[in-house]
């Protein structure tokens, strides 16, 4: 079992490592995912792991949005 949260945990420095620009919606997520996973069964690390993964999808999604939002109206002009 430890030798799980081993492993996540490397994975989580490995990913934030690599990429800290990217780090969007992942303090928030981590945070939320690490206290959910401490309640579930004592698996807070592997809780921040998949909350960072999650927060880091819906900042994406988010950001998709709003420059999809800011192209529509330059859109509409050339019409």
């Amino acid at each position: 079992m430890k030798s799980i949260l081993l492993a996540c945990a490397i994975a989580v420095s490995a990913i934030a490592a690599t990429s800290p620009a990217d780090a969007k919606g992942c303090i928030k997520g981590a945070v939320v995912g690490g206290v959910a996973g401490h309640y579930a069964g004592h698996h807070g690390v592997l809780g921040a792991a998949a909350g960072c993964l999650y927060g880091r999808h819906h900042a994406k999604e988010q950001e998709r949005q709003r420059q999809q939002q800011q192209a529509q109206p330059a859109q509409q002009d050339k019409l």
